[in-house]
């Protein structure tokens, strides 16, 4: 079991980066007393669908904070391999942070509702943690996107896989998918619809897709979309877009629709992105 735990000063991304790690496979706890980190990884530890959990812990906890590095400590000396993850910014971005967000810092009221205070005790409280941290984020001057590709390039063997890619064919007939991210109109390309031997099959058959194919517009459209999606695409990732759907629309959705989706989505897979089909009208009308 992969066990990472997210720790840092308040005002730093704990939470973005919680929800960086759920995209990828992390089951993700917030807000975890370290006295309690043992019991979750044994009820976790045989269980063969979650094999990466990580756990924010962090001075929201209040006085139990105080065992953290003694908790982890007898953790890795019974053989538990656990990986920390310290995220920091530095004073003036957190106060910033706090004035601009309305929210209240955990020390406040202990702090005499002194912001000032509240951050000088816990820098003082935390930082020596981030000396023995494995992995190291400085979140101040980082945008979200960069935020985020850091930490996939920490945690992700393949960037790549970070992305989930749908490549959906649909019928302007039925409407166009509102969950499109990029839409292409295939309804220029030559139609088997009026083929009667071709009529009721679909693009995932063989011969229909001989057919839309046998056109020199038809290749120079798949050669001038995969130059355009092998460059969107890492551009997306790059920003941080966890789903992209691709759709192309023609007229009834069975057809020169379902071809270039089954097309792309073969071009994307073949260059190490995960991606999956979705043909949403393919089967409407069926005779």
């Amino acid at each position: 079991m992969e066990f990472v735990i997210v720790t840092g000063v308040s005002g730093s991304g704990k939470s973005s980066a919680a929800n960086v790690l759920e995209d990828i496979g992390y089951f993700c706890i917030d807000n975890m007393p370290p006295q309690l980190i043992p019991d979750i990884a044994e009820l976790y530890k045989d269980n063969s669908s979650i094999r990466k959990v990580a756990v924010v812990v962090d001075i929201r906890i209040g006085e139990l904070f105080m065992q953290f590095w003694e908790k982890i400590s007898e953790m890795r000396a019974e053989g538990m391999d656990i990986k920390i993850l310290f995220l920091y910014a530095d004073k003036d971005v957190v106060r910033r942070r706090y004035k601009e967000t309305r929210r209240k810092h955990p020390l406040y009221d202990q702090c005499g509702e002194d912001l000032e205070q509240a951050i000088k005790k816990e820098f003082d409280i935390v930082l020596p943690i981030r000396e023995k941290a494995d992995y190291y984020i400085d979140s101040s001057y980082t945008t979200t996107s960069k935020f985020k590709e850091t930490l996939l390039k920490m945690f992700m063997d393949n960037i790549a896989d970070s992305m989930s890619i749908c490549c959906m064919s649909f019928g302007f007939k039925y409407g166009v998918p509102d969950e499109a991210d990029l839409v292409f109109d295939v309804r220029f390309l030559p139609n088997p619809f009026y083929v009667p031997e071709l009529k009721h099959k679909t693009g995932e058959d063989k011969e229909v897709r001989d057919y839309v194919m046998d056109s020199q517009v038809s290749e120079n459209f798949r050669d001038k979309l995969f130059d355009m999606l092998g460059f969107l695409v890492p551009k997306y990732i790059s920003e941080g877009k966890s789903q992209l759907v691709i759709a192309f629309g023609c007229t009834g959705g069975k057809h020169r629709s379902v071809t270039f989706a089954e097309l792309t989505n073969e071009y994307l897979k073949n260059i190490g992105y995960n991606v999956h089909v979705l043909h949403r009208d393919a089967q409407k009308d069926r005779r």
